[in-house]
């Protein structure tokens, strides 16, 4: 099997191996959608969400005798956005920053409360917040100036879904600058137009020069090399430590399925492949994706995102998604899958060797 075309790997041995492992791993298949929390706040200014405090959710509409319960209609809490933004700078990541809360934040603020000494709980409350907000007083917004590197793509349109048809593409590139510059800043497409109405982000060459307003995402380096890994299956979490057993970063994270369960036990490290191919190889995988192995080119569209942490079980790894809005919601084909912000932070931080212990 030849290399990557793109790939940068950190083991040399591993030239042979990680375009076969890849081979494990794709979108995999929906599942019920986490509950996202109620807006307790107005709009959604830039001063709204740099001073926004926290606030009781506002309670459910009443539903009336003989009708229907209203439908609740999510709206982004200008306090969630912070707290969400001060998160992921602290190193709990929320996954997407959506400002609507819900199981991914819940498992980010548990993690945050237990290494802060608090009662954990996974609500954001009175106390989390201000534990947050006092811990970090830098905004949590800035603006981007959008420059011409920014937009300059490739921007394919439709993604496609058929591997057959993804394979036929130079790279498997972002759909429009938007969806581009909203997972460079961690941000779900509708909070980035949101915050920049008026905003038209249906051209590249229009958005050059633009200044728009961005979450403040800070560093995405760990502040230490990872010793080891807790993948929490149950919890579908991700958490690194450093040499003396501490919690440098949690991630939400898509782990296996019912029919392809990730793995048990402890397994190691292989190495890391930034910008992976993903191949599809049906003489290696339990899946069916047809009867002819399939070279799906590069890109954070890919069917493994941005980069591919290789593990010491053949075909399993850690890897990026194109679909961030997913992390925890989905089913994986045993991988573990994260949002490529936050699979490359972790990619950066290991070494061939790190243990990754499956637990629950």
């Amino acid at each position: 099997m030849s290399l990557s075309r793109t790939a940068r790997y950190v083991a040399p041995a591993l030239a042979l191996l990680l375009p076969l492992t890849i081979a494990a791993c794709d979108r995999g298949q929906p599942q019920a959608p986490a509950e996202s929390r109620q807006s307790a706040q107005g709009g959604l200014s830039r001063d709204a969400i740099e001073r926004a405090v926290f606030t009781q959710p506002a309670p459910a509409p009443a539903a009336v005798e003989g009708q229907a319960a209203p439908p609740l209609q999510a709206q982004p809490d200008p306090a969630v956005i912070r707290a969400q933004i001060l998160l992921g700078r602290a190193r709990f990541s929320p996954g997407i920053i959506d400002g609507l809360g819900g199981e991914n934040t819940s498992q980010a603020i548990a993690a945050f409360e237990k290494a802060a000494g608090l009662t954990e709980d996974g609500v954001l409350d009175q106390q989390v917040f201000d534990r947050l907000t006092s811990g970090d007083s830098s905004p949590v917004l800035a603006d981007h100036v959008v420059t011409a590197q920014d937009v300059e793509g490739p921007f394919i349109g439709t993604v496609p879904t058929d591997l057959e048809a993804m394979s036929e593409l130079d790279r498997v590139g972002y759909a429009t600058p938007l969806e581009g510059l909203a997972e460079r800043f961690q941000m779900t497409e509708a909070l980035l137009q949101a915050l920049n109405p008026g905003v038209d982000f249906g051209t590249a060459q229009g958005l050059v020069g633009k200044t728009l307003v961005v979450a403040a995402v800070g560093a995405r380096e760990l502040p230490s090399e990872v010793a080891y890994v807790v993948v929490d299956k149950t919890e579908s979490s991700v958490r690194a430590f450093d040499g003396s057993d501490r919690l440098i970063a949690f991630y939400p994270a898509t782990i296996g399925s019912t029919e392809r369960p990730a793995p048990s036990g402890t397994l190691t490290v292989v190495g890391v492949a930034n910008d992976p191919d993903y191949a599809y190889d049906p003489s290696r995988v339990t899946y069916d994706r047809g009867p002819r192995r399939i070279l799906v080119p590069p890109g954070p569209n890919n069917p493994v995102g941005s980069v591919w942490i290789a593990l010491s079980r053949d075909t399993y790894g850690i890897h990026g998604t194109p679909d961030p809005s997913k992390i925890a919601k989905t089913a994986s084909n045993g991988c573990v899958r994260m949002t490529n912000w936050d699979a490359e932070q972790l990619a950066a931080a290991v070494k061939p060797g790190v243990e990754v212990r499956f637990v629950g």
